[in-house]
């Protein structure tokens, strides 16, 4: 592999967890493509499989518990925003697990170490082998400790405001294609950063937003662009 993947030792450390078994967590950081390379392998698709599910049952039962009037409906929304691809994705660019995946010359020339479908099934792998590894009591421990932001957000309902979707999946229904966000400005001190964002489809810019964050200036670009759209409906 022209980049050499770090060890799984190295990334149990900065996990905080230990494995017994630790050619279960390399199994969990080895993605398909690396079998037409090397003879002996075994991909981590079925931990991946069993991940999901360990995942799903870990959060939903936190979310039962953490919102006991909530709908069966809301719920659902809230499980589904804490695991998605994205949320996932974001979680293996926290523990660097690009650097750790054993992936094959072609993948990794293509970029295969950051693409987000990766990143988030290689984050189920290694939920999975966890849960194998070391049992449910201590994969639900590690799990929220994981998703703790992403359940924070849920409890603020974040999910309710998600700009950003609603606008994407507008754009996507009406031209099969989703707008882009572009950061224009900076200001302000490194520890205390203003960021403004402009969303454009098409070289036209439909909305701009600022924020203490670069997500939270995207959320506002888009809420304000879904504004555009709405007044010109009407």
């Amino acid at each position: 592999m022209p980049q050499e993947a770090r060890s799984p030792a190295e990334l149990q450390e900065r996990l905080g967890i230990c494995f017994q078994h630790l050619d279960a967590l390399e199994m969990a950081l080895t993605h398909r493509s690396l079998l037409a390379e090397q003879e002996g392998v075994t991909s981590n698709e079925r931990l991946e499989f069993l991940g999901d599910a360990v995942l799903g049952i870990i959060i939903a039962e936190e979310c039962y518990r953490r919102f006991p009037t909530w709908s069966e409906g809301e719920l659902s929304k809230a499980k589904a925003t804490v695991v998605d691809e994205r949320a996932l994705a974001e979680i293996a660019r926290r523990w660097e697990l690009g650097t750790y995946s054993r992936v094959s010359r072609g993948e990794d020339a293509s970029g295969g170490r950051e693409r987000r479908s990766l990143l988030a099934d290689m984050v189920e792998a290694v939920v999975g082998a966890y849960f194998l590894d070391s049992g449910l009591d201590a994969c639900r421990t590690f799990v929220l400790r994981e998703c703790a932001s992403a359940l924070d957000a849920v409890t603020s309902r974040e999910f309710d405001n998600d700009y950003k979707t609603q606008l994407q999946e507008v754009y996507q229904a009406r031209y099969q294609a989703a707008p882009t966000y572009i950061v224009i400005a900076e200001d302000g001190p490194p520890h205390d950063r203003t960021f403004t964002v402009a969303v454009v489809f098409t070289e036209d810019e439909l909305g701009r937003g600022e924020g203490k964050s670069k997500k939270v200036a995207e959320q506002q670009a888009a809420a304000n662009a879904l504004r555009t759209l709405r007044a010109q409906q009407d």
